[in-house]
């Protein structure tokens, strides 16, 4: 799948040397994200892509992917490339997102590519692109835009 890549600005910097560690604790410690089946595929600072089998738990009522399905996947892989910018003892919580369903999802599988937009103290903003495939075709279903809150670990919200 040809996809072009969104470039990163230089001040995007890894803050946390097991950053790799977190990323991975943010995927799959989110018990909800395990049992949809996700999988996280690549990152690196400020960017995640993500996967997921497509199964019949994950259909609508007519075969289509649920969007909800579709948001999850976007807000969860935006939330973990900006959790790859984050310093020890932060985490991020979405405290925002808006979601654009461009057309009906049917096919194997779908493949979710999220990017930092702009880092922040107290709010990261990251935007989603939802594709799903079907053989060798692959089309854009959604697009999403993440505002992410980030906050102290201990702290209480």
């Amino acid at each position: 799948m040809a996809v072009e890549r969104h470039a990163l600005p230089a001040e995007y910097r890894v803050r946390n040397p097991d950053f790799e560690a977190e990323a991975e604790r943010v995927f799959y410690q989110a018990p909800f994200v395990r049992d949809l089946g996700f999988k996280l595929i690549s990152f690196e600072a400020g960017r995640c892509e993500t996967e997921l089998l497509l199964q019949v738990k994950h259909l609508q009522q007519d075969g289509y992917v649920h969007a909800g399905v579709q948001a999850t996947l976007a807000d969860h892989s935006a939330g973990t490339a900006a959790a790859t910018l984050l310093a020890p003892g932060q985490i991020v919580l979405t405290a925002e997102f808006k979601i654009n369903l461009l057309r009906a999802a049917k096919g194997e599988r779908l493949s979710c590519r999220a990017w930092v937009l702009k880092p922040g103290g107290s709010l990261i903003i990251a935007e989603s692109e939802v594709y799903c495939l079907n053989g060798t075709r692959a089309e854009l279903v959604s697009k999403a835009m993440v505002t992410l809150a980030v906050v102290d670990a201990g702290q209480k919200t």
